[in-house]
């Protein structure tokens, strides 16, 4: 039997499974995370710590058809111009919460596009985020930008604060793929961004790709990858499409007779992931390839590489605080979430409080647990002697849950008396095999095929 038939017997071909960007995931949450529990997290921050602040902006020109992303479409500047206010208020009541001294190691503006902002809107953004916080030393300010969506003055404020670190969405340059997906987006208008990101020093890039797409095949994947590596991009993340349109309504618009098979898309992520190594690139867990100097490569080869709500990371602070609509903090207590709806967040923030909606409180099996599957995702192995030295359970206990895994997938991961481990091979089902340390309720909408 050869590898990929097994693979498919385990069920990668059919599987709906978790990307686990955090453990539990976000459909597990509760309402038990309210405004004031939020505080006290706030609050518990170490003095002198450093946090990372993510600010999610969720309004675009036109909305992508292929996007499952908590986004608004705006034809007009008005909402745009609330909204940063209400970001004003929101980082202003950061700050009365913040213990002294936390400094910014990473500062991320998400979306939606942050980049529909006004020079005039980023400047107030970016002097409002310099009122709660100074960056701490060697600090990074990363924002997604729109090649659409993106010119000389609005570059010249981001790279004056500080943006030393941009992400570009490219998805796929096949004209007919971007029509179908609706996201027309040149490679010559990727291509001027590019330079004038680069014009002015910001030398780290990112760029996304999605495989799975309608009518991608192996050689249309290869052209866009090859031009995508003409930039020569610190990394990038290779994501696989999730056609969801119960959940998002805007993918109805894709014809799902044009999706490519469960083994089709194995075929593209294997085709895109050749280019990519053979480029020079390190893989990076399941999704990411890295430039060898990029901060990614270095986590992964000194053990600190970890995952986070936007994939993988670099970042070692100890907490994650989201602001904006539908935002999600983490701290060592647990996951906070904003209120989804831009109104509903509005309203609260212009209320006085945070706009906390839910979230979920670690038990101390979720942090053994979060941690397992952690480890998996990023390095493909279990160190026993880690999880015996953090975290309270006796070494039969673990092995049994190691023997477990072992017994579901056999053939396909390797227990000693280090560990776990997954082998090249079986590294497709990477996320099944985390699968089977999730203590949750496997029936929550929203997951994606394992390929």
């Amino acid at each position: 039997m050869d590898t990929r038939t097994q693979l498919g017997r385990l069920g990668l071909f059919d599987a709906k499974v978790p990307r686990y960007t955090s453990y539990p995931t976000a459909p597990h949450f509760a309402g038990n995370v309210d405004p004031g529990r939020f505080c006290q997290w706030i609050q518990a921050l170490p003095e002198g710590g450093e946090i990372s602040l993510y600010i999610h902006v969720p309004f675009c020109r036109r909305l992508c058809w292929f996007c499952a992303c908590r986004t608004q479409g705006t034809a007009t500047l008005s909402p745009v111009e609330s909204y940063v206010a209400t970001l004003e208020a929101e980082l202003a009541l950061l700050k009365r919460h913040l213990p002294k001294g936390i400094r910014l190691s990473r500062l991320h503006w998400g979306g939606g596009t942050p980049t529909l902002l006004t020079p005039e809107l980023m400047r107030r953004l970016i002097a409002a985020i310099a009122e709660v916080a100074d960056f701490a030393p060697d600090a990074e300010f990363s924002v997604e930008i729109d090649p659409n969506e993106i010119d000389e003055a609005r570059l010249d404020v981001l790279a004056e604060g500080g943006m030393n670190r941009a992400s570009i969405g490219v998805q796929d340059f096949d004209p007919d793929i971007q029509a179908t997906i609706g996201r027309e987006q040149s490679f010559e208008i990727t291509r001027r961004a590019v330079d004038m990101i680069r014009a002015r020093g910001v030398h780290s890039l990112n760029a996304d790709i999605l495989f799975g797409l309608p009518h991608q095949t192996r050689a249309r994947i290869t052209e866009t990858v090859q031009k995508l590596l003409s930039f020569a991009p610190d990394r990038v993340a290779l994501y696989g499409y999730a056609h969801v349109p119960w959940m998002a309504k805007r993918q109805q618009m894709i014809p799902s007779d044009a999706l490519p098979t469960p083994e089709e898309r194995l075929d593209l992520f294997e085709t895109a992931r050749r280019l990519f190594v053979w480029d020079g690139y390190a893989e990076i867990g399941i999704d990411h390839f890295a430039a060898p100097g990029d901060g990614l490569a270095v986590a992964q080869k000194t053990g600190k590489l970890r995952r986070n709500f936007q994939g993988y990371t670099d970042d070692t602070a100890a907490a994650l605080i989201g602001l904006g609509a539908s935002s999600i903090s983490r701290f060592p207590q647990g996951f906070a979430q904003n209120a989804s709806a831009t109104s509903a967040h509005v309203a609260a923030i212009r209320e006085g409080r945070f706009s906390t909606a839910r979230g979920h409180v670690f038990t101390d099996e979720d942090r053994l647990r979060g941690r397992l599957i952690e480890a998996l995702m990023c390095d493909f192995r279990i160190d026993a002697a880690e999880i015996l030295r953090d975290f309270s359970l006796s070494r039969d206990a673990l092995f049994a849950m190691l023997h477990q895994a072992e017994a579901a997938f056999k053939g396909q991961v390797q227990v000693t008396g280090e560990g776990l481990f997954v082998p090249v091979k079986a590294r497709p089902l990477t996320r099944m095999i985390a699968r089977s340390f999730d203590a949750y309720d496997l029936s929550k909408a929203g997951h994606s095929s394992a390929i």
